[in-house]
């Protein structure tokens, strides 16, 4: 029931409500080209090489990510910070990566998670069966949804996979009355178009319950350091990151749907 992670990050502020802590599970099954955490992709603790500078000497040594953890570690690293979820309305946000991938330790941390009191929130692209989703769903507060491609063929070009499951599972999600929110990265030239915002917009105004809020992602190149420590190709190397002033004119697409909307840093 161990599971694999490869950060922490406390007093997180754009993973739910309130004061969060975040957790990043290790493995991926999609590619996206744009990934922000390259390093989460590889299910397994990899060791990378790391230089560092000290008086004017550059020193290399092997830098192990991701680490195995027990539910009872990962939780006591929960509660340091259960004051500050308590009092703003937070809680804990599992994160990846995707977090499905490890479904029986996620479960077991859900669990333990709403039994101290904590809020939950799992942020996912829902690549994975329904069954697995459902019995998520049954310890998760709040979902934060990945919505990265409507078209078919563009989603298996850039993500290496097809969206036919993740929407099917969004659709079933959405009748069970969770609370969730949908994220889509705007990404330029790909998902920044036109056919991609009127089809996410359609689509979404289908689904049975309403997801409580739209949330955009801009494009930013701040991985770049990452892609090259791990040695990885990245298409979108020379692509400057997006301001928030672009995606305002999106934004209000959105809005006029009748969707509360936030644009995301």
């Amino acid at each position: 029931m161990d599971g694999i992670i490869f950060d922490i990050k406390r007093f997180a502020v754009h993973d739910g409500p309130g004061i969060r802590t975040t957790v990043f599970f290790k493995g991926c099954p999609l590619q996206c080209q744009w990934c922000h955490n390259p390093e989460s992709i590889d299910p397994k603790p990899v060791c990378v090489p790391k230089t560092v500078q000290f008086n004017g000497h550059r020193f290399t040594e092997n830098e192990q990510v991701g680490y195995t953890i027990t539910p009872r570690q990962l939780l006591a690293e929960l509660q340091k910070e259960q004051v500050f979820m308590e009092e703003s309305g937070g809680g804990v946000t599992f994160s990846g990566g995707e977090p499905l991938l490890q479904s029986p330790f996620l479960q077991k941390m859900l669990k333990l998670c709403q039994n101290h009191g904590m809020h939950t929130a799992v942020d996912t692209s829902l690549l994975a069966s329904w069954k697995t989703v459902q019995q998520t769903a049954q310890s998760t507060d709040l979902f934060l949804l990945d919505l990265k491609l409507m078209d078919d063929q563009k989603h298996r070009a850039y993500t290496g996979v097809s969206n036919q499951l993740i929407m099917s599972n969004m659709q079933k999600l959405a009748r069970l009355q969770k609370a969730y929110n949908v994220r889509i990265p705007i990404i330029p030239g790909v998902s920044n178009t036109p056919e991609n915002i009127e089809a996410s917009i359609a689509f979404l105004q289908k689904l049975h319950h309403p997801p409580r809020a739209v949330d955009l992602l801009p494009f930013h190149n701040t991985a770049r350091s990452k892609y090259i420590r791990f040695q990885l190709e990245n298409p979108f190397k020379d692509q400057a990151s997006l301001k928030k002033e672009a995606l305002l004119e999106v934004r209000n697409q959105f809005e006029k749907a009748g969707f509360t909307v936030s644009i995301r840093a």
